[in-house]
């Protein structure tokens, strides 16, 4: 008896593999996937501009980072004693202007090394909802806490979703045209947006993404990140105690599906020494004196040094 669909998913054609470079931008679901690859220490840059939720906002990041286009003063705003930059996720606020400056600047700086360089680019995108500053028309990546009536929300079109898909990617090709693009839409549920708006927003993005692909087979690729949440874990027990985000077996469980197709074969040996490692790490001993855990620690120390003979970019925090 099967108590479940499973969607199928063709294998990716370039695989990510311990050579590959990796750059994930998008939602805060990209951080989950981001994170396991970390985990398993694949070469990866996160979000250098923190979590970024609508396309607009991705968009401006990759053009502005190819273009090389610094921030400057009159860019940033303080609030509640805080500087901040409507480009950027909260993260990356400061408690001076110089500082919120240079993290700005430093990771564009970021974005633009590895947008020139990876090998493999993972965009998640979470809503078509965005927020127009009023008194400039300019979407915004982050409202800031600042007040509501300062903004104008407004649903995406199917095709401005593509329009910026598709600009991003063109760009992307121009100075990377090796870049294997993976786009995915977020499960996390913007509930605050309205039951309804979130299935409109999603439905806009889905569209959007494959309309792109279609129209760019070679470069780009979808990973369904969505209904696999939406179909194969439909299921509230999936989700964390707010109802709106993947819980921790959600996450593993998408991520085997991710790895199943999207992580070369001939990496799970590594894939399993790194795990070995990290978990040889996290163990706490009762009496760290003991002959048995010195064997223990020489023999990790063994085994980080025999990873790092083959892949010199590895580190463990010991």
């Amino acid at each position: 008896m099967k108590l479940q669909t499973t969607i199928p998913i063709s294998k990716g054609k370039h695989p990510i593999d311990y050579d590959s470079r990796v750059l994930l931008l998008g939602s805060c679901f990209v951080e989950n996937i981001g994170e396991k690859l970390g985990y398993y220490k694949f070469q990866v840059e996160q979000n250098p501009f923190g979590i970024l939720f609508n396309p607009m906002a991705i968009e401006n990041l990759v053009q502005r980072a190819l273009a090389s286009e610094s921030y400057h003063k009159d860019e940033v705003f303080q609030h509640e004693g805080i500087w901040n930059c409507f480009d950027a996720h909260s993260d990356l606020s400061a408690i001076s202007e110089q500082k919120l400056l240079d993290n700005l600047n430093h990771g564009l700086k970021k974005t633009t090394n590895e947008l020139r360089s990876a090998t493999h680019i993972i965009i998640t995108l979470g809503t078509a909802w965005i927020y127009r500053h009023n008194s400039t028309q300019k979407p915004v990546a982050n409202c800031h806490k600042v007040p509501q009536k300062e903004f104008s929300k407004e649903l995406l079109s199917v095709d401005a979703v593509k329009s910026s898909l598709k600009l991003m990617t063109a760009s992307i090709a121009a100075v990377n045209p090796k870049a294997n693009i993976i786009f995915t839409i977020s499960p996390v549920r913007h509930l605050k947006d309205g039951f309804t708006e979130n299935q409109r927003s999603k439905a806009h993005l889905i569209s959007a993404v494959h309309e792109t692909i279609s129209e760019n087979q070679t470069s780009t690729a979808y990973f369904p990140s969505y209904e696999i949440m939406m179909d194969e874990l439909r299921d509230y027990r999936f989700y964390g105690k707010d109802m709106v985000h993947p819980n921790e077996l959600a996450v593993d469980y998408i991520w085997e599906r991710f790895k199943s197709i999207w992580i070369s074969p001939e990496s799970y040996a590594v894939m399993d020494e790194v795990e070995v490692v990290q978990k040889g790490l996290q163990h706490r001993p009762f009496n760290p004196n003991t002959e048995a855990h010195q064997k223990f620690t020489k023999s990790l120390q063994t085994k980080i040094e025999c990873l790092q003979g083959k892949y010199p970019f590895i580190r463990f925090k010991q």
